[in-house]
Formats: structure tokens, sequence, C-alpha cells
């Protein structure tokens, strides 16, 4: 079996990067021969909002890629292999919500409208500062994190799930929580120069700024969605409330770790939750790459 990466981070005094953290590349396939039910998630709700957080996929991770290279020059030898790892974990993500999201397309649903509008809008991050794109991308990865926590502390987020869909995404959760820190260690080198005021104002501003659009259109997507499942109106509004606040309720459930973030001198591995990993570690052991 091949050695996953493992990171010693005792010399970045900076960053509480656990210094026996191993980031593992888990070359997993999944939703290639399978045709689940259009409602995979048991009911509509659930399978509306994960079926558009899935369609940003792609181009989302690609642009994290892309905002995270383009600070690694200087950084340490255990940051460079923390990059290197998380490069390829996000490649293997886009790689599978891909094939997850041609089957949304199969079951009937129309995602192109999805797609299209995050092209546009990372469209407009082109002439932006490179470190503005790290910004959002801490704090997106801190988004990813923190649902990943909840999905596999929590199986009620997908008991009714397809079995090989529910597999996908605790695989996809399992490599965000592992990576958690790498966007966050990568702010650290590439603001080192900066005082601890200007760090927080601006990750703290740009987590507010991303908070709002992140909401904002993953809502109006989960509703057009609906819509597509003929379930529109205050049906819709009130039963995709219900889920993200209620039962199962990970928008209720992720405030506090969200709120955390803007704690002066705050870290994603403040919180150390790679116990939820372990749950599923085994599933996984025949699926390792390098990641070198």
């Amino acid at each position: 079996m091949n050695a996953p990466v493992s990171i010693d981070t005792t010399v970045r005094k900076a960053a509480p990067t656990p210094a026996d953290l191993t980031i593992t590349v888990r070359d997993e396939r999944f939703n290639r021969s399978t045709s689940p039910r259009r409602w995979w998630a048991g009911e509509p709700f659930g399978t509306a909002w994960h079926n558009a957080l899935s369609a940003t996929f792609p181009r989302g991770e690609a642009f994290f890629i892309e905002a995270v290279k383009a600070h690694r020059e200087g950084a340490d030898p255990k940051l460079e292999a923390e990059i290197r790892a998380f490069i390829k974990q996000e490649i293997n993500h886009t790689r599978e919500h891909i094939a997850f999201n041609r089957l949304a397309e199969d079951a009937g649903y129309d995602i192109k409208a999805i797609d299209t509008r995050v092209a546009e809008m990372l469209a407009l991050t082109k002439d932006r500062p490179a470190i503005a794109n790290l910004a959002v991308t801490m704090a997106l990865e801190h988004y990813t994190a923190m649902m990943a926590a909840e999905f596999l502390a929590n199986p009620k987020h997908f008991a009714e799930a397809d079995p090989e869909v529910r597999d996908m995404w605790r695989w996809h959760a399992a490599e965000e929580i592992e990576h958690k820190g790498v966007a966050y260690d990568t702010w650290l080198h590439a603001t080192r120069d900066w005082s601890g005021w200007k760090r927080w104002k601006v990750r703290s501003l740009v987590m507010i700024s991303v908070t709002a659009r992140f909401f904002k259109n993953r809502w109006t997507d989960s509703l057009e969605l609906l819509k597509q499942d003929g379930i529109a109106g205050w049906k819709a509004k009130w039963g995709l409330l219900k889920y993200l606040t209620v039962s199962p309720g990970v928008v209720r459930r992720i405030f506090p770790a969200w709120l955390a973030y803007f704690k002066p001198g705050f870290h994603p591995w403040d919180h150390d939750d790679r116990k939820l990993i372990e749950l599923y570690e085994g599933d996984f052991e025949d699926a390792l790459m390098p990641a070198e």
C-alpha cells in the first residue's frame, strides 16, 4: 500500500496544525454504473440542496486549487507537501462531482444555469488581487470543513440516501476534514508580513461577504431544482428552510463553528475532529495512492 503524506508542522509556529496530521489521497470512484432514484436523498429537499452544492464543485474546486497554488512560493517543505496533497484530493473531488452531476442530469435535472452562474462569478475574479482569491478560498474551505464534520458526525443527513451516493459524500467529507487547514496555513504564509489586526479584519469581512453570497445562491439554486420537481412557492421555501434549520438542520448545527471563525487567533485545527475520519478509514485502505 502506498504511503500517505505525513505532515510535521512543528516548525510552523504560527499554525496549530497537528504535528502528526496525515493527508491521504484516496483515489475513489463512485456513481459510474448506478442509476439512483431521482430523489436519491430519500426526499426532495436534501436532494435539491446537495445537487445544488455539487453543481458548483467542479469550477469551485479548480478555483481553490489555483488560489492556493498562487501563494506556495517560499513555503516551507511541510506546507509544500500539504499543498500537493490538497491539490490531488481536490482534483479527485472534481472528477467525482462531475460524475455525480451527470447522474443528476440523467435524472432529469437541468443544472446548467448553476454552472453558468459560477463561471460568470469566477470570471470576475480574474483581475482581483491573488490574495483576495485566497481569502475567499479560505472562507469557503471553512464551509466545506464544517459541513463535512456535520455529515460524518450525524448519520441522519444521509440515512435514506442511495448507498453509493452516500459513500461519495462521506469520502469527500473525510478528505475535506483532513485538508481543512491547508488554505488557512497558506494564508498565514502569504500574509506573514501583515499585522494580526489586518489579518483578522480581512478574513472576517471576507467571511461575511462569502456567507451572504453562499446562502443566497444555494437557496436560489435549490428552489430552482425543487421547481423542476413541481415543488414551488411557500411549500418549497418552508420545506427547504425546515431541512436546513430543523431536521437534519445542517445550517443550525454548523453555526457555532461558523461563529468561531471570527475569533482572534482562530485556526481550523483549533478543533481536532480527525476521529470522524477514523470511522471510515477502513473502507478506503485499498484505494490509497501516493500523494508525493
